[in-house]
């Protein structure tokens, strides 16, 4: 008895301990060069994860594999768009509850930095905005919009609601918390950006540490006196060029990186993103080495499961399903040999302590013999159909993603015309059930060639929308057609217009309910072949191989798998329920993550929305997924030699030498140009060889600001190196650590010309070479022509 009261004496005691050392309230400041964390130097050592990118399940799989690399801190996004889907409904539960998640960080003694927008880019759907903000057409978003302010308080008082009672000064993870993000490469607008500031100050209280991030070369246009100001940069960037201007402006504020770029996100049709371990961890060491805090942007990327990959500008570029991010933690959470040089090298800042142990994996990675989705569905059934006298958008029709299929008869056009629209963003035109193209406004195309109809025969139009706009003033992103459909003919030498009215759209949803009901023959009468309409005979379907696919497949144990689906076309996946992501022919991504805590012993589904059609109706699970396999129906580079303009009889509007060294650089014109293409030639490099490269460029109209770069698309580029993506394009993606860069043994000169869309008045251009140290393969000799 007496053994067993001491025993029990002993538990509680541990008991007690356990819950004063969890209840310990620690403090958290801004000192002199130096964060104070219980009033002691303090260098953030933070990993960016994101929840909804990791299946709930392994949220502390992921938190452990962060603390195994060294650091003490885990930094994160709050999406609004996931957690307020629609209008007044929030969801902070399962895989959005956030809370939890920082519980879990504190639980394995991590510190968390919340950025709650309510912007957030990362490649995320409309930068985290919801889409039902653009059902009010006239919404100005990221200013002082009434109701885009109305919107905001109530969505950052529900999350204050969450994470208020987890800061430090309540004894919670919580040290810091970011106002708005990147505000600079968006505009100027400081009042908007205080009233943000005055939001969350509000919820969070006047002792919470507040900071905002942005670039060295813009963080003054939105600066703040009471904010900390942290820096963003990528591997290999010049470190103390970065903070030099913060260092001129606060030189005892403490240094920050908030996103350290440790790799790079995919698009739908380019090379996969990689970036070489060495620079990554170079820069950190040196950041650690002089004291400076950081995020390691991303630690692990995980996945955009579902809809949720976002898209990026000027022009549109997709983003795929896989946000491994190049990082040391990959999709999967396993390490990978980034994983272990930067382990090894944070070993040197642990105060002199073991790194904490790298934890198992939570599943096995499995195989899945090949099997064929048999089943098959229509889009069509008993849907919602809206009547219009112009096409409506998503937004209008209260659709937030998915398709519509719009459709109306047309006139007698006796010869072949030109159909003219502004689709977003994948568009298959039909007459009838022939199949006559598409219009991709990846590929910034807008128009169609029909052939000769008959009066009333039908144009049918099934758009696609794909992620809305992440980044930039073109997040806002309205999906489907989006202005008038124009058909155009010349018949009997008088040129004919039709502008079309009197539309008929069927809007079709992408949640899994709607794909599941498309087989149940009850829901969907066009189910397995049975007609769309009385104008397409019985055992037709107007869209061929377009529709929903089925199938199963069978374990005995459950694991972490990658599905490929290369023989598909371009849709949507859900297996047992769960919206895997897209999927796109094109690549670089063929196979999908699926996380074995989502899988289950004995029988799986898989149900596939393929809006282009499959080649094979096989699928099938390997042990490695394949996100570099292109599929293009032609190259991405611009070298197409009718396209190399001849500048012979076209006078320069500026010649001469670029300075040496990081940094922009601007030169003025010797008054207005005017022209529709903007050439660089590039006579020479600093270095004395004959491969060059450029970050960014801009134009400065006629009032000297710089034009918009929305319309701009490379025309021509005498050479582009595609290892890395170094493509024209890359000089106007509003990417600093970006660039175009022209392969090696290419030789001098090198031209790079750029379509601006339309006629510009132009007084001047700037130019920024690379951010690494010593500005590598950086132009010197030029000539610049407007024309």
């Amino acid at each position: 008895m007496k053994t067993l009261k001491l025993f029990l004496t002993a538990t509680l005691l541990m008991a007690f301990t356990v819950s004063a050392t969890a209840q310990k309230k620690e403090t958290f400041s801004i000192g002199n060069k130096t964060f104070l964390l219980d009033g002691k130097p303090f260098v953030i050592k933070a990993a960016e994860v994101h929840y909804p990118r990791i299946p709930r399940p392994y949220w502390e799989h992921r938190i452990k594999m962060c603390k195994a690399l060294g650091m003490n801190t885990l930094c994160l996004y709050v999406f609004w768009n996931i957690h307020e889907q629609r209008e007044g409904e929030f969801d902070f539960t399962g895989n959005n509850d956030v809370a939890a998640f920082c519980r879990l960080a504190q639980k394995n003694g991590m510190h968390v930095i919340v950025r709650p927008g309510p912007y957030v880019c990362a490649e995320w759907e409309m930068g985290g905005l919801p889409w039902w903000l653009l059902k009010k057409k006239d919404i100005k978003l990221r200013e002082q919009d009434p109701y885009f302010m109305e919107r905001v308080k109530i969505f950052e008082q529900k999350v204050g609601e969450q994470l208020a009672p987890l800061t430090i000064q309540n004894g919670g993870p919580i040290i810091m918390i970011q106002v708005e993000n990147e505000y600079g490469s968006y505009g100027e607008d400081k009042a908007y950006v205080s009233a943000i500031r005055d939001c969350l100050r509000n919820i969070y209280g006047d002792e919470m540490a507040l900071f905002q991030c942005d670039w060295s070369s813009n963080f003054t246009k939105n600066g703040l006196d009471d904010l900390t100001w942290t820096m963003n940069f990528g591997t290999g960037a010049n470190i103390d060029e970065q903070f030099r201007r913060l260092g001129e402006l606060r030189p005892n504020s403490p240094q920050m990186c908030s996103e350290f770029w440790s790799g790079w996100f995919d698009k739908w049709g380019a090379q996969h993103e990689t970036r070489p371990a060495k620079d990554m961890v170079a820069g950190m060491d040196e950041m650690l080495s002089k004291g400076i805090s950081f995020s390691l942007y991303m630690t692990h990327g995980g996945t955009s499961f579902g809809h949720w990959a976002g898209a990026n500008s000027p022009g549109f570029a997709p983003d795929v399903t896989s946000y491994d991010y190049d990082a040391p933690i990959n999709e999967w959470g396993l390490a990978t040999p980034k994983f272990w040089e930067l382990r090894k090298m944070m070993e040197k800042y642990n105060d002199e302590k073991k790194m904490p142990a790298v934890p198992k994996a939570p599943m096995p990675i499995i195989t899945v013999p090949k099997f064929e989705l048999k089943e098959f569905a229509p889009f069509f059934g008993n849907q919602h159909m809206e009547i219009g006298d112009n096409p409506k958008t998503f937004e209008e029709m209260d659709l937030g993603w998915g398709m519509v299929y719009y459709s109306r008869p047309l006139p007698e056009i006796p010869v072949p015309s030109e159909l003219t629209m502004e689709v977003h963003d994948f568009a298959q035109i039909f007459i009838d059930d022939q199949y006559i193209g598409k219009i991709d406004r990846v590929k910034n195309e807008k128009t169609i060639t029909l052939p000769p109809v008959k009066e009333g025969q039908q144009l049918n139009i099934l758009v696609e929308g794909m992620g809305r706009i992440n980044f930039g003033r073109a997040i806002k992103d309205f999906k489907g057609i989006v202005g008038d459909v124009v058909i155009s003919a010349e018949i009997k030498k008088i040129e004919m217009t039709w502008k079309l009215k009197r539309w008929v759209m069927h809007p079709i949803s992408d949640e899994y309910n709607r794909a599941s009901r498309s087989f149940d023959s009850d829901a969907n009468p066009n189910a397995f072949g049975k007609p769309l309409s009385d104008r397409i005979t019985d055992g037709k379907y107007a869209l061929g191989k377009r529709g929903y696919y089925r199938g199963y497949f069978n374990l005995k144990k459950v694991g972490d798998t990658f599905l490929n689906f290369e023989t598909w076309g371009k849709g949507q996946v859900w297996v047992n329920g769960h919206a895997m992501g897209r999927i796109w022919s094109i690549g670089p991504q063929q196979t999908l993550y699926v996380p074995g805590c989502w899988l289950k012993k004995g029988k799986n589904e898989v149900i596939v929305l393929d809006v282009v059609g499959p080649k094979e109706t096989v699928v099938w699970g390997q042990a490695e997924p394949e996100l570099n396999k292109l599929q293009l129906e032609k190259s991405n580079k611009h070298n197409n030699i009718g396209d190399k303009p001849d500048l012979n009889s076209v006078t320069p509007v500026a010649t001469g030498a670029f300075k040496s060294g990081n940094g922009w650089q601007t030169i003025k014109f010797d008054g207005q140009k005017k022209g529709r293409y903007l050439a660089i030639e590039c006579l020479s490099a600093q270095d004395g060889k004959s491969q060059v490269a450029i970050a960014e460029l801009y134009l400065q109209g006629a009032n000297g600001k710089r034009l918009s770069r929305e319309p701009w698309t490379t025309k021509y580029a005498t050479s582009e190196e595609e290892n890395g993506n170094h493509t024209g394009d890359k000089v106007f993606d509003l990417q600093e650590s970006t660039f175009w860069q022209t392969g090696k043994g290419s030789s001098l000169p090198h031209l790079l010309v750029i379509d601006l869309g339309s006629v510009q008045t132009v007084t001047g251009i700037e130019y920024l070479p690379r951010a690494e140290q010593g500005a590598p393969a950086s132009v010197k000799d030029y000539r610049i022509y407007i024309y």
